[in-house]
C-alpha cells in the first residue's frame, strides 16, 4: 500500500482536481482504491440524482481514511539523544 496514493486522491478530491484523480485511478497499485476512484467518477459524470453521486463519493472518503489508517507510519531515522543537548 503506497500512503501516497490515499493522500493524493483526498487532496484531488477535495480540489475537484478530476482529471489528475482520473490518472491516479489508472496509475495506483491499490485496486480497491481504484474502484472506488472509478465509481466516483462514472457517478459524478453521469448520474443525476446527487444522492449516489453523495454516496460515492463518501464511500471513497471512508475508504481513503480506512486505508490510511491501516498503512504503516512513515519511519522516521532515530534521533541521536546526545546531538539534541545543546550548551550555552
Amino acid at each position: 500500500m503506497n500512503k501516497v496514493d490515499y493522500d493524493r486522491a483526498l487532496y484531488y478530491t477535495h480540489r475537484s482536481q478530476w482529471d489528475n484523480l482520473l490518472i491516479l485511478m489508472v496509475r495506483t497499485e491499490d485496486q480497491f482504491l481504484s474502484k472506488k476512484i472509478e465509481h466516483f467518477l462514472h457517478a459524478y459524470n453521469f448520474e443525476k440524482d446527487y444522492t449516489v453521486i453523495e454516496k460515492h463519493l463518501y464511500s471513497l472518503l471512508r475508504y481513503i481514511d480506512h486505508a490510511n489508517g491501516m498503512t504503516e507510519p512513515d519511519t522516521l531515522e532515530p534521533v541521536d539523544e546526545m546531538s539534541m543537548n545543546t550548551t550555552i
